[in-house]
């Protein structure tokens, strides 16, 4: 945590219809007493390493007299079980094979139950973060054609394969190899993809057609919707005239979505007009809350993109490839350059940050249609989404528990940037016991609740005192900086659902209170 620049900001009142902001504390105070705070204004990438290593210092340094783990919680197998009987009551199944279950980023192979031939190999980046490999990877899921697919780094956060690059020299994504072929530029790929498989769900109506002339229209409305959201999200200069063009565009859409009887561009059924608008309609929806505080969700002026927006939710293929308000407000400047924050964006992206005790600890606030900053139209369910994110520990905590150890480890060689990424990073492996067992507390407390876990046998406990037996790796200290590390990187939808992951960041929190 902490690489990025604490805005200073103009002491203001917020507005009491900002759900779970205390709006009696004025932003300048509640902003300045974060130690932790992540806003994405880029540092330099050669000072990373110097604000990474005095951030770990003070974090350690913060534990003034040595504290150990007592060695109660339940063990991996113990916990696989809890998982798997919860999901069982609650109908769910995280163990699915990831070709058949619904869309989800996991899937290196997708065959919608065909036997035949897979012409198609996608190529997207790891991160999901990528907004034109987000609207193929849509299209491919909504018209169902079976492909396999491979995932590539971007430059912004890591290097990538000799492979690729070799068929790419650009290394721009994404990017389809089909019959041989290698069709790079999502609007091409999209297009040769409707034209090669008619037959699977046509998304774009006959060409010749009025309604397509419209499509056509529409298609050049996002290009627009493009540019003035970036004209304004990147500068602070010109403030008033940038809003107001990015504002116009966006009534313009609003209508648009009306024009045909909605909720999507042309009409009750979902089309490539929607699937090319919706990485950009929702990283604006993001980004213009946390850098401007402008809701393009929940505000009610633009009511014909909510409804939009409330009917893609409804769509599984979209939901597993959504991504989260915090996600996206820290993947975008390293893809854009910079990001500029105005004042009236600096108490909503505290809350996004996870900086306001409402947003990221427990207990967390509902999420529904109108839920602020961030709509979330199909709610939330505690119990599902603990589960989902128990179990993605559960599967993966070997690796996770060696990621989370590059927090009070030593930056990487080669630093790229992206501020919350360094995939050279040295973990401090020396501490693989007492973040193992954190996590096994965190998983605990998720599946249990942590105030049936901390009446328990496996309570969450410390002390001053070296258990008996106890090896030196135990200790509390470094803990904190690797829940820290782990709690600012869940990635959407990489790594889970939004729900879920708001939950694993909160209940990584309710660790760092417990044991700091």
């Amino acid at each position: 945590p902490g690489y990025h620049t604490l805005i200073q900001a103009p002491s203001r009142r917020l507005p009491a219809t900002i759900q779970g902001f205390n709006s009696n504390t004025p932003i300048s105070s509640r902003v300045q007493k974060s130690s932790t705070a992540r806003r994405s204004i880029q540092c330099k990438s050669n000072m990373l390493g110097q604000l990474m290593a005095g951030l770990k210092g003070a974090a350690l340094a913060s534990t003034q007299k040595a504290l150990w783990f007592s060695d109660n919680a339940p063990s991996w197998p113990e916990l696989e079980e809890m998982v798997r009987a919860k999901q069982a009551v609650l109908g769910m199944d995280f163990w699915a094979d990831p070709e058949t279950a619904p869309t989800n980023p996991t899937a290196l192979k997708r065959t919608f139950g065909s036997t035949g031939p897979i012409r198609v190999k996608f190529y997207r980046d790891h991160a999901a973060w990528c907004p034109y490999c987000h609207k193929v990877w849509l299209q491919l899921e909504e018209k169902q054609i079976p492909y396999t697919m491979e995932k590539v780094n971007m430059r912004c956060y890591g290097t990538k394969q000799a492979s690729f690059t070799k068929k790419v020299p650009s290394g721009l994504l994404p990017v389809l190899e089909m019959d041989g072929r290698i069709i790079t530029e999502s609007t091409v790929i999209m297009d040769i993809l409707e034209r090669e498989f008619p037959n699977n769900t046509p998304l774009m109506p006959a060409p010749g057609t009025p309604t397509r002339a419209r499509a056509d229209s529409l298609m050049r409305l996002e290009r627009r919707l493009f540019g003035d959201w970036l004209g304004w999200l990147t500068s602070d200069w010109n403030n008033a005239s940038n809003r107001s063009r990015f504002e116009a565009t966006l009534d313009a859409v609003d209508q648009e979505l009306s024009a045909a009887g909605g909720p999507f561009f042309l009409g009750a059924d979902l089309s490539l007009c929607d699937i090319t608008f919706v990485p950009m309609l929702e990283r604006i929806a993001a980004s213009m809350s946390y850098y401007k505080g402008c809701f393009v969700r929940g505000s009610g002026r633009w009511p014909a993109i909510e409804r939009w927006f409330n009917a893609l939710e409804q769509r599984p293929t979209y939901m597993g490839t959504k991504s989260d308000y915090y996600t996206h407000c820290h993947d975008l400047p390293p893809q854009l350059g910079s990001c500029a924050m105005l004042p009236e964006g600096v108490a909503v992206a505290a809350h996004i940050d996870g900086e306001e005790p409402s947003s990221w600890r427990l207990p967390l606030s509902p999420l529904s249609a109108t839920s602020l900053p961030e709509p979330y139209s199909l709610g939330d369910n505690p119990a599902a989404d603990t589960c989902e994110a128990a179990a993605k520990v559960v599967k993966n905590h070997k690796a996770l528990v060696r990621f989370a150890l590059r927090g009070p480890g030593k930056p990487g060689p080669q630093p790229v940037s992206a501020p919350l990424a360094d995939p050279t990073a040295i973990p401090a492996e020396e501490y693989t016991a007492a973040a193992d067992m954190a996590m096994r507390h965190v998983v605990h407390a998720m599946l249990v609740g942590v105030e049936a876990k901390q009446v328990s046998s496996a309570a969450l406990q410390t002390s001053a005192t070296q258990p008996a037996g106890a090896a030196a790796q135990l200790m509390v200290a470094p803990v904190i900086p690797a829940a820290e590390y782990l709690r600012d990187r869940v990635g959407v939808p990489r790594d889970m659902r939004f729900p879920a992951a708001r939950q694993l960041r909160a209940h990584l929190n309710w660790l760092i209170d417990t044991v700091a």
